[in-house]
């Protein structure tokens, strides 16, 4: 199989998303449109990506720094074809296949993205181009084909009649927004493409037409699910995604094992990874790159942020959040509580209302809370501070920071301090 490459699209300003980001960033599932676009590709064997930015492309740079790719700026915002063109350079010695994607289009797979290039590679065609058939085309541009079905264009749906040029226009055919190149082909074809009159924009989609007049060979890969063709264009699109993605994700987790008691009150963003046994109650929501491991209990009611990770029989239950946390094998924190930038050992309970106070207004600080601890309801813990294994906090207490609790020890009240045997053991008299 020929080298492959990827050019992402990713200049548009998205007006009608009503956003000072470029629409590319706009965010999706807790995370950048385009971020699904670049993971499709790499989990498609596609290292050598190029982005092609325009408006905001400094915020694109950096949303994207880091990350191994190219971003170029496409000088004037002339369309989709002069955006292409803007990559001629880059690829001037590349004779491989070009994949070009649309960062408003991320709910296409890389199972998809396989099978568009192997059947691009297989017939050896020019172009090779996503579509699906859809009961309804809306606003999308729809496929034609001349009386051998062989495809001849694409054709915006503001100009769809029932014959065009002799060509026949299948009313459910749309184009999905991906397409495969000859890389020497594609630039030499987006070199033909002519300014659209009315817009004044170079299209891609004309490159279609360019092929077929010139007798090239143009083939389509009708895509089974149909979701993969929803362009993103406005916050309402950008609600359907999210809810597509969510049956994706939801779905996906249910498979593997884990119980998932009201879907529909429940927010779990893509990237995150659950173990088996697993029970999500309602009205959780859990953030990207959270990891859960098997057997644990989660919610009603909880919200699990970025860089959370529960080992397993872990439980977080109501009205508890935590953030940059680990929670320890069998701990548990069922009750009204907030656990930031704190690591959590095993068989640890953490009572109702335990707060960690992780931020002193400039930096944010670290507790560490050794096994088998018990940390009594309505425990402030001031960080940075650590509690030693098996040992106890009185309720209400307040561990202030740098007051490290021992191992096996008892403390009490505001400020935290050690209770004495003396104290601990004496019998009250009546």
């Amino acid at each position: 199989m020929k080298k492959c490459a990827a050019i992402i699209l990713a200049a548009g300003k998205g007006i009608r998303m009503k956003s000072r980001l470029p629409k590319a960033l706009c965010r999706l599932s807790g995370r950048p449109m385009i971020d699904f676009l670049i993971n499709a590709a790499r989990k498609s064997n596609i290292s050598d990506i190029l982005v092609v930015g325009g408006y905001g492309i400094a915020l694109l740079r950096e949303a994207l720094a880091g990350q191994e790719l190219k971003i170029i700026r496409q000088k004037r915002l002339l369309g989709s074809a002069d955006a292409v063109k803007e990559a001629a350079t880059r690829f001037k010695n590349f004779n491989g296949i070009i994949l070009v994607l649309y960062a408003d289009t991320p709910l296409i797979t890389s199972t998809t993205i396989k099978a568009m290039i192997k059947k691009h590679t297989n017939t050896r065609a020019d172009v090779t181009l996503l579509s699906a058939e859809v009961s309804d085309p809306k606003e999308y541009g729809r496929i034609t084909r001349d009386e051998k079905r062989n495809i001849c264009g694409i054709i915006e749906h503001t100009d769809i009649t029932s014959t065009i040029s002799g060509h026949q226009t299948p009313k459910t055919e749309i184009n999905a927004g991906a397409y495969c190149f000859n890389a020497k082909k594609l630039f030499k074809g987006l070199s033909c493409i002519k300014k659209n009159k009315v817009k004044g924009e170079y299209y891609l989609t004309d490159i279609i037409d360019y092929f077929y007049e010139k007798g090239g060979k143009v083939n389509s890969y009708i895509t089974k699910d149909v979701d993969e063709a929803l362009g993103i264009n406005s916050r309402q699109d950008l609600h359907a995604a999210e809810g597509i993605l969510r049956n994706r994700i939801t779905d996906k987790l249910l498979s593997s094992g884990v119980t998932i008691k009201d879907i529909e009150s429940t927010h779990i963003e893509e990237g995150v990874k659950i173990g088996r046994e697993t029970i999500i109650y309602p009205f959780v929501v859990i953030e990207r790159g959270v990891v859960i491991g098997s057997y644990c209990k989660i919610g009603p009611f909880a919200h699990l942020r970025r860089g959370t990770v529960l080992a397993k029989g872990a439980c977080v239950g109501n009205y508890v959040e935590t953030v940059r946390s680990s929670i320890g094998q069998g701990s548990r924190a069922k009750h009204h509580s907030y656990i930031g930038d704190t690591d959590v050992g095993k068989g640890v309970n953490i009572g109702a209302g335990t707060i960690t106070a992780n931020y002193d207004g400039k930096h944010k600080n670290r507790t560490i809370i050794r096994d088998q601890a018990f940390i009594g309801s309505g425990t402030t813990i001031v960080a940075p501070v650590e509690i030693g294994k098996k040992a106890i906090t009185g309720a209400g207490s307040v561990v202030v920071k740098g007051k490290n609790v021992l191992p096996g020890s008892i403390v009490v009240g505001v400020p935290a301090r050690p209770l004495s045997s003396k104290n601990r053991f004496k019998k009250k008299k009546y």
